[in-house]
């Protein structure tokens, strides 16, 4: 049972731990399965995708009703705030190995090929003809190895989704303020134009993937270029599509009435993962379209 009279609240246990890692597990299984080719995978792959949103739906509508219930005190939003600056620390280095790699790819491995500060006579013994220019678009004759016919153009679709994440940042930002204001009907009109911002990008940016795989043959087994953009433009795209969701889900909260001037910490923690969310973006438009 769950203990209420220590002074922070015990929940009693909970088997959705447990189903959150058997739906991750099967799902990360049915990938790689699909991956290599097993027909099975895809179901797999479902069947797990399916359990984890059983686990979220479940998991979540419960600490939920025990934040209404009144349950949470002082040092449990405490704990909330640290576990949500935590989780997003771990994001932030998921993506610096993302980063990381591109930056190798870039800085080292292209110019090592190239013969370009080694003494091993890479180039000459592989590929004497290759040119250490990125993105590789080019390579030596007699190679077999896929690759993108142009680059996706940083002033297009991109610039607009940067313009699209940044206003839904200052969006979310307002509708913060209207909360702690006591203003609701600001506060559900700005939220529902973030929802609306982060579905507009999910949109776009399905957009250009379809262009990039039809017209431009750039694909995650595009070489290196490929491999590295859709490593990082796809697991953002994620976290924007898991954000989006999260922000209709404290909308329709925020509609219900949930949150408080004074408690409202599960606006805030997604408030605080769009934000982390939009500075990535920052860094993809930079490093991956821009330069």
């Amino acid at each position: 049972m769950a203990d209420t009279h220590t002074g922070y609240y015990l929940p009693e246990p909970s088997h959705w731990p447990l189903t959150g890692t058997v739906g991750l597990f099967m799902t990360l299984s049915g990938l790689a399965l699909t991956i290599n080719g097993v027909g099975i995978g895809t179901f797999v792959m479902g069947f797990g995708f399916a359990v984890v949103v059983l686990m979220m739906v479940g998991w979540f509508g419960q600490v939920i009703g025990e934040s209404e219930r009144g349950l949470f005190n002082n040092q449990v939003d405490r704990s909330y705030r640290w576990a949500m600056a935590w989780f997003i620390f771990s994001e932030v280095m998921f993506f610096a190995a993302f980063f990381g790699a591109l930056f190798y790819a870039r800085q080292y491995s292209v110019p090592w090929l190239d013969g370009q500060g080694t003494k091993l006579l890479t180039g000459e013994l592989l590929w004497p003809d290759f040119e250490a220019v990125w993105p590789l678009l080019k390579l030596p004759d007699g190679t077999n190895f896929t690759l993108a016919r142009e680059v996706i153009p940083a002033w297009g679709i991109p610039a607009v989704n940067t313009l699209i994440l940044l206003s839904s940042g200052v969006t979310v930002t307002i509708a913060h303020h209207a909360l702690k204001a006591g203003k609701r009907g600001l506060l559900i009109a700005f939220l529902a134009l973030t929802v609306a911002l982060g579905v507009l990008f999910i949109g776009l940016q399905a957009h250009e993937y379809h262009h990039a795989y039809s017209e431009l043959n750039l694909k995650l087994s595009s070489g290196i270029y490929g491999a590295t953009f859709f490593m990082l433009t796809g697991f953002h795209g994620a976290h924007v599509t898991i954000g989006a969701t999260m922000l209709f889900v404290i909308l329709m909260r925020c509609i219900k009435g949930h949150f408080t001037p004074d408690h409202h910490f599960a606006f805030e923690g997604v408030a605080w993962y769009w934000h982390f969310v939009d500075v990535v973006w920052l860094g993809l438009f930079v490093f991956v379209y821009w330069l």
